[in-house]
């Protein structure tokens, strides 16, 4: 008998939001999200985002006052607190400079099996687009397929 697991996987990501709804607007125009649900909890805005993979983690948009937005410094440079797979890498690239997204270049690892760039959403939260020879086969839900 196999032990009981604690947990199976990452449920959400939460991202916070000066303006949920310009920020809703930016995630389902540049990312291919779609908005499930918006509500007040504990006083602020909350927005739940899916994307079509059949397996993806849902994004929350916490609206908040607060300044601060999401990002790690590593060996005193900005890194990403979130990435996202992209099946066509220079397709994404084109997609969100095209829409005004200020991205940094493309960027390659090893002989190539992996390939990313930086970019900042709506709020100036740091977010990754990424692509690898790793990334499994994406499996999407039947209302996105069509």
């Amino acid at each position: 008998m196999t032990e009981p697991y604690t947990f199976t996987r990452i449920g959400y990501v939460y991202v916070p939001t000066s303006d949920i709804d310009r920020s809703i607007d930016w995630y389902t125009r540049n990312l291919s999200f779609k908005l499930i649900n918006k509500f007040e909890d504990r006083g602020s805005m909350m927005a739940v985002l899916h994307q079509p993979h059949k397996h993806a983690i849902a994004l929350l948009l916490i609206e908040t006052a607060e300044p601060d937005r999401l990002q790690i410094n590593r060996n005193g440079s900005p890194f990403p607190v979130m990435a996202v797979q992209c099946p066509d890498i220079e397709l994404t690239y084109r997609t969100l400079t095209n829409n005004g997204v200020e991205a940094e270049p493309i960027q390659t690892l090893g002989a190539g099996e992996a390939r990313y760039f930086y970019f900042r959403d709506d709020q100036g939260n740091l977010l990754e687009a990424a692509w690898s020879i790793w990334d499994p086969e994406d499996e999407f839900k039947e209302e996105a397929a069509g």
